[in-house]
């Protein structure tokens, strides 16, 4: 595709803007000089920790890669007060394609939202070949890399700045549960979770743009929305644009969820509707839904619901197979689902849901 081009109306740099949402840093020779287990001693670079930095707080992630003993490698990290930088660092002797397969698995994000930065082409060419939806970095060209568009997020939002204690927190959730003795449904009850359902502002756009932007597996259409059609949409007497967040005993996971929904008769229309992959396992998937279910039916209409298949978006479908949608019509990949909302389940007993008035 030339620069010019568009889908959908989006030029190729538009397309490509933030897609990266972790980068993958390789130790020796790369965020730090010297070969640790040769030398002894490294150098941490300081011109790459001020990217690393200047990264996160732009809300891009940090992870290692790095054929290393792992705890000389995370004392010279933890000495050098960089430890706390990293989500998930695999530092072991594996190939780096499968510690670079194993941190997007533990974060939930696609291969095609990682950067891989290394200063061994023989490194950079594995991990290519394994899994060429990565972007490969040389370390050598590593400041004129991180000026593309793929770095550069259109919006950085509070939640941005606070994404990485966001993801620790998860992790520690993680952990948490692993050890837990009870069932699922028993865990999550211990968690105080709190649901929040409130239409959008004009401060909440810019986040609601960013979801459109890096949802795929929860996204009903995998249409991403610009600013401006946000706020035409949410100042629309003909629509609702609904934002939802969810917070817990351990901390908030921010603005999760985006439902927008044409209303009409006799249907209401949800032309959109998506949750963060980093709430798929806490069992509120579906309240956001359920929730313009009961709009649409105090409103005396049935609710439609567009789907378009992507390939990554099979939950959503079966999100909505759950809430007893049944398909309507179809034209290819894209579904049109219908409810008669009869039966429209409850919030789960473990959760509190509040509905801003």
């Amino acid at each position: 595709m030339n620069a010019g081009q568009t889908v959908r109306g989006r030029t190729d740099t538009e397309l490509r803007q933030g897609r990266i949402k972790c980068v993958v840093w390789d130790l020796d020779n790369t965020l730090w000089d010297g070969v640790l287990l040769e030398e002894g001693r490294v150098t941490v670079r300081p011109e790459v920790v001020a990217e690393i930095r200047r990264l996160d707080e732009l809300g891009i992630l940090h992870s290692i890669a790095s054929r290393n003993d792992h705890d000389a490698a995370m004392e010279c990290l933890r000495a050098a007060g960089l430890a706390e930088l990293f989500l998930y660092p695999q530092i072991n002797w594996n190939p780096k394609s499968r510690s670079v397969e194993q941190i997007a698995t533990s974060l939930n994000i696609g291969l095609d939202a990682l950067a891989f930065v290394d200063d061994q082409p023989f490194e950079r060419a594995e991990v290519e070949h394994t899994l060429p939806a990565v972007l490969t970095v040389d370390v050598a060209d590593l400041a004129e890399a991180l000026r593309t568009p793929e770095f550069r997020p259109k919006f950085v939002t509070d939640e941005s700045r606070i994404r990485r204690e966001m993801y620790r927190s998860a992790a520690l959730r993680d952990r948490i549960e692993e050890e837990y003795t009870g069932t699922n449904e028993e865990f999550l009850a211990t968690l105080g979770m709190r649901f929040t359902i409130a239409e959008a502002r004009r401060e909440d756009l810019q986040r609601a743009e960013e979801l459109t932007v890096r949802t795929n597996q929860l996204n009903s259409t995998g249409r991403t929305y610009a600013y401006e059609e946000l706020d035409e949409l949410r100042r629309s007497p003909d629509h609702l644009l609904l934002v939802a967040g969810l917070t817990d005993r351990y901390g908030t996971y921010g603005t999760i969820g985006l439902a927008l929904v044409e209303r009409g008769r006799p249907a209401w229309h949800l032309r959109m509707l998506l949750m963060s992959c980093r709430v798929m396992a806490r069992g509120v998937g579906t309240v956001l839904l359920n929730h313009v279910m009961r709009l649409a039916r105090d409103d005396g209409a049935v609710l439609r619901a567009d789907f378009v298949e992507t390939g990554r978006n099979r939950v959503m479908y079966v999100t909505y197979a759950f809430g007893g949608f049944r398909e309507v019509e179809r034209d290819g990949s894209r579904l049109v689902l219908e409810s008669d909302l009869r039966e429209i389940q409850p919030p789960p007993r473990y959760l509190s849901v509040e509905v801003a008035g």
